[in-house]
């Protein structure tokens, strides 16, 4: 992270994140491993590849179990009364007040989920396509067109941020401001650093950024509610609710929009890089795309399957469950091996083939259940939005072979770092 947090560096703040994350090992031949000798893990699967978990530093510390199939995943994410996330609360939570969604669990999970799931349903996002298509275009596309080269993880970084937090509802007249507030972001995001060496600084800046943001979100709060609270954005929608027979105040609003934002931008950048290998190397695939474009859809699923960015889940048990015969006692975390799940062998047929045409099943690379990804609609129509406007706008789009080629790496936060590409 840039020393001086005034003004961070965007590109830096997502690669000091990614480097993180990255970790050690192939989590996939782990995982495939795994399931040909056992379903279940006891003890602390993740440490071994070295990246932090959300259950942080109570790892390792209390009874730890790792599942890897399809349906013993699916069964804990969809679970959410006996396989919980409260303990979130005591890590990353701990920067929100308690108020962010990810940590909560029962009754005030629904609540609060019915309060900002409006803002990215399909019929609010819709409205957005068209803009969302432009700016992608106009902004970020068209004057890249006579440089014939270019690392579109550069583009990738940027554009979804833009989008999202536009649909949050900042201002869209001061877009720089975008950039300080994702950097902030990942700040936070990299206070989670299980390096001892690095682990002083990384939550210095972790704890920097939290109260940068806050104030620079409650900036727009407030001056959001003396403007009227209009607006089918986040924030508006926000301003104007109800919540437990009350408007919410501004520090609410606040600090609800803030816990957004982790998820808001980066991730779909992983996402869009994925998609980007997948579709350049791939033989056959990008002629495919080009000439039907109702093929980006599957593209993007298929793409969320094979290569998952968020590579596991973790839950608390709230009480005493079995699996394959092993006693998981309440109070234990259960690593859900998303990575795994995905690439189950008896419900994909296949399953380390990447294959657009298979038939959909459900997958959980947005997670699944009530936690599943709030976001995932807008990040499709992003996603969908780019990847056409890169077919139509860069003639012969293909990988530069005078460049390193991109590759797919990560423990966690899975993506490809750069994608070179040449056109004519």
């Amino acid at each position: 992270m840039n020393n001086d947090m005034e003004n961070p560096d965007l590109a830096a703040a997502y690669s000091a994140v990614s480097a993180t994350y990255k970790g050690q090992g192939d989590i996939h031949a782990a995982c495939r491993e795994m399931r040909a000798k056992s379903p279940i893990f006891v003890g602390d699967f993740i440490k071994q590849f070295g990246v932090p978990t959300n259950a942080g530093m109570q790892q390792g510390t209390r009874p730890t179990f790792a599942l890897f199939s399809h349906r013993d995943v699916m069964s804990v994410l969809r679970d959410a009364t006996t396989f919980t996330n409260g303990f979130i609360a005591e890590g990353l939570g701990a920067f929100f007040d308690g108020l962010i969604i990810l940590a909560m669990d029962g009754e005030q999970h629904r609540r609060v989920r019915a309060l900002l799931q409006p803002a990215f349903m399909p019929e609010t996002v819709n409205k957005w396509r068209d803009k969302i298509d432009e700016v992608i275009r106009k902004d970020f596309l068209e004057p890249l067109v006579a440089q014939k080269e270019a690392d579109l993880m550069e583009f990738g970084l940027h554009f979804p941020i833009r989008e999202m937090y536009a649909l949050i509802g900042f201002p869209t007249d001061n877009t720089e401001l975008y950039r300080k507030y994702a950097a902030w972001t990942l700040a936070m995001i990299g206070g989670n650093q299980i390096d001892p060496e690095k682990a002083p600084e990384a939550r210095r800046n972790a704890g920097i950024a939290v109260k940068l943001l806050y104030d620079s979100i409650m900036e727009v709060v407030v001056q959001r509610r003396a403007d009227g609270s209009h607006g089918d954005d986040l924030i508006g929608r926000l301003l104007r609710a109800e919540f437990e027979g009350r408007m919410l105040d501004d520090h609410e609003v606040t600090t609800f929009t803030r816990s957004l934002l982790p998820a808001a931008g980066e991730t779909t950048t992983r996402t869009f890089s994925s998609v980007l290998v997948m579709l350049l190397t791939q033989p056959g695939l990008l002629e495919r795309v080009k000439a039907d474009r109702t093929l980006v859809a599957k593209l993007i699923d298929e793409t969320v399957r094979y290569e998952p960015v968020s590579t596991f889940k973790v839950r608390e048990t709230a009480k005493e469950v079995v699996f394959h015969g092993v006693t998981i006692p309440p109070g234990s975390f259960v690593q859900c091996m998303v990575v795994s799940a995905n690439r189950d062998e008896e419900v994909f047929e296949h399953a380390d083939t990447f294959d657009i045409d298979r038939k959909l099943k459900p997958s959980f690379g947005f997670g699944f259940g009530p936690h599943m990804c709030i976001g995932q609609f807008v990040a499709k129509v992003e996603l969908n939005c780019a990847i056409n406007a890169l077919l139509d706008l860069l003639p012969n789009l293909r990988l530069d072979p005078d460049q390193p080629a991109p590759v797919i790496e990560g423990a966690q936060l899975r993506g490809a770092k750069n994608v070179h590409v040449l056109w004519d």
